[in-house]
């Protein structure tokens, strides 16, 4: 088993949603999203397998400071892929600041989340909460997050995408 940093009980509170999860998975490649950017988004970033650009800003200190911070291959991955398909250039990763893209990691307590969210909001940034199912206290708190938002939140079960643009107000579970 793989040490992930987990205690028993967080390990088995997502078996309590596996009903939620199966009953979603038909959504998986992106059939039934209807926002044409929330497509694209499934399609070229979720989907891909491999990094979206040579570019060796994205493939190297991007893709190395997320992994730095503790997040999984496939989900540093997909964040290096939404920045190069945004056309992100600044990455906040440890603290709340004036960035295109800001990671929260699954360190930060949800407590703290509101000065995340309120800077994105100013600065119209979009905001990456890494582990939303963590544990209770997470996802109640991502869910008054997605309450809350006037644009466009896209669930993806490794990390919740709060977009601050000129998106309606729609959330997408995938």
């Amino acid at each position: 088993m793989k040490i992930t940093g987990r205690n028993i009980k967080q390990r088995l509170y997502g078996l309590s949603r596996l009903p939620q999860r199966l009953s979603r998975a038909r959504h998986f490649r992106g059939h039934g999203v209807h926002s044409p950017f929330v497509y694209t988004i499934v399609r070229q970033v979720f989907m891909r397998p491999g990094f979206l650009t040579d570019d060796i800003y994205y493939t190297t200190i991007v893709y190395g400071a997320l992994l730095e911070q503790r997040i999984p291959r496939k989900r540093a991955l997909q964040l290096v892929n939404l920045c190069v398909h945004c056309g992100y250039r600044e990455i906040s990763y440890l603290r709340p600041c004036a960035a295109d893209l800001m990671v929260v990691p699954q360190s930060v307590e949800p407590e703290a989340f509101g000065e995340y969210v309120t800077t994105a909001r100013q600065c119209g940034a979009t905001l990456a909460i890494m582990a939303p199912y963590m544990n209770r206290e997470r996802e109640c708190a991502c869910r008054e997050i997605i309450a809350s938002h006037a644009g466009t939140s896209v669930d993806n079960r490794g990390y919740l995408l709060i977009f601050n643009n000129h998106l309606p107000k729609q959330h997408f579970t995938l």
